[in-house]
């Protein structure tokens, strides 16, 4: 990806992520908000606004915008976003360079995925989540990053299309929790939007569908070159054989045919947001049941180990 209004390599100042950072705190600060405050309004974890004023986190553009709405910016949060590069210095994977070097080419993509949620459509916090599960500490920061480094190019007005068939599996499959996944519902539903971009769900009831064996891209490159891709244990396998092409794509368009319209999926994807915002919701209120429950039980042992005040007994 080129970089653009990046450091220049020496280390010094400070870089266009922290400076966004540092607007977004000063306007926190005059609003007399806190990290937390400003976090449940958005709604977000306050670690993420803490990320983000420290220049480690990246934002969406729809967190910059809706910091605008509430700090009353005019503005100049979101008109920065657009300005920062965001992933000046992004290392993938190597058996994953190959790949990102076609997200960066490609006029067009397709894909069909399985359990997991794709890359380019993760939200920052399923992402965080869902590599916590193998990494720690810096490294999980590092993926983050490098995995949404692929995604401004088809999220910008004029991105090439994509379209993205999910197995309902791919909403079911809790990654993280139900906040989290109640936010990447509703990051699908927004990009979902997006005129380059279709997202249909293939329902789990539809028993009868051909659907492909493994998770798998369909990549067209600007010089009419056409890949299938599929990834294996930490290893991609990229296929260019027309007939191999031709094929995929058939059974990939018939499958689309036959599962809901973009439509019916975004009816879908609500539903399920839907459940896990009530599933959060049951949850805290059982969380702050047994907290209540937990101070009743310390005030009582409280008032018992407490020392005996003799009472005094009326003369006679």
């Amino acid at each position: 990806m080129a970089r653009r209004n990046a450091e220049d390599g020496s280390g010094a100042g400070v870089s266009n992520a922290a400076l966004f950072g540092e607007v977004l705190r000063h306007f926190r600060e005059a609003a007399f908000l806190t990290q937390a405050a400003l976090a449940a309004q958005i709604p977000c974890d306050r670690s993420h606004v803490a990320k983000v004023e420290a220049g480690i986190s990246v934002p969406q553009d729809t967190f910059a915008k809706k910091c605008d709405e509430l700090l009353g910016t005019g503005g100049v949060l979101l008109r920065l976003w657009k300005k920062v590069d965001w992933y000046p210095e992004v290392q993938h994977p190597d058996w994953f360079e190959r790949r990102a070097r076609m997200d960066g080419e490609a006029i067009a993509l397709r894909e069909y995925q399985e359990r997991v949620i794709p890359g380019l459509l993760q939200a920052p916090t399923y992402a965080h989540a869902l590599f916590s599960r193998i990494a720690s500490g810096d490294e999980v920061d590092e993926r983050v990053r490098a995995r949404l480094s692929r995604q401004p190019r088809f999220l910008a007005d004029d991105g090439p299309l994509y379209v993205a068939v999910l197995d309902e599996s791919c909403l079911r499959n809790t990654v993280g929790g139900p906040r989290v996944m109640r936010d990447q519902c509703a990051h699908l539903l927004s990009v979902g939007r997006r005129p380059n971009i279709r997202i249909q769900v293939a329902p789990a009831d539809y028993s009868e569908l051909l659907r492909p064996n493994v998770s798998m891209s369909l990549i067209e490159l600007a010089d009419g070159h056409r890949w299938v891709y599929s990834e294996s244990l930490d290893r991609g396998h990229f296929n260019d054989d027309p007939a191999v092409f031709t094929n995929h794509s058939r059974a990939y368009d018939v499958l689309r045919a036959d599962i809901l319209s973009a439509r019916e999926s975004a009816a879908l994807i609500s539903d399920v947001m839907e459940g896990y915002g009530q599933h959060e919701q049951a949850r805290t209120r059982r969380g702050d049941l047994d907290q209540e429950q937990l101070q009743r039980r310390e005030r009582r042992q409280l008032h018992r180990s407490g020392p005996r005040i003799p009472r005094r007994r009326p003369r006679p």
